[in-house]
């Protein structure tokens, strides 16, 4: 079932800004994805050039897809009529433990601690090779884009 959902059908982000590849497993609070990082991609020709790292940063935003996912998922299984697209409000104590680099597969888990209204906040595990590499909480809202 989970698998059958294109990304792109949940959340507006597109390349080559999308983080996401796959949907792994979904529950009422949690999601799992996973993103090939691909061997050519520009940003490794400046970022470390002789030792090529994705930016933490982007790393963070594969988290916050995540979480916008499953923000997405929750209101499309409740039958929540409420728009908008899931926008970062907070991001808090992001801990970065080891890099991720070309053609790295990273896995990303984000769970809900709590829901307040249109507010989820939300913890993201990214492990490279079974390893975390990144920790953050942070929180969405719903926003009608402009």
């Amino acid at each position: 079932m989970i698998q059958d959902i294109k990304v792109t059908d949940l959340i507006p982000h597109r390349p080559p800004f999308l983080w996401v590849d796959t949907l792994l497993e979904y529950d009422s609070t949690s999601l799992v994805t996973e993103k090939l990082i691909p061997e050519e991609l520009d940003i490794f020709q400046g970022h470390y050039p002789e030792h090529p790292i994705l930016p933490g940063v982007l790393l963070c935003e594969a988290l916050f897809q995540t979480g916008a996912l499953l923000i997405a998922l929750i209101l499309k299984e409740t039958k929540d009529t409420r728009s908008g697209v899931p926008v970062l409000t907070r991001i808090k104590g992001a801990r970065f433990k080891r890099p991720v680099g070309p053609g790295d597969t990273i896995r990303m888990e984000v769970r809900i601690i709590e829901s307040l209204g249109g507010a989820w906040f939300m913890k993201g595990t990214l492990r490279v090779q079974g390893k975390v590499a990144v920790n953050v909480e942070f929180s969405c809202t719903l926003t009608e884009l402009q």
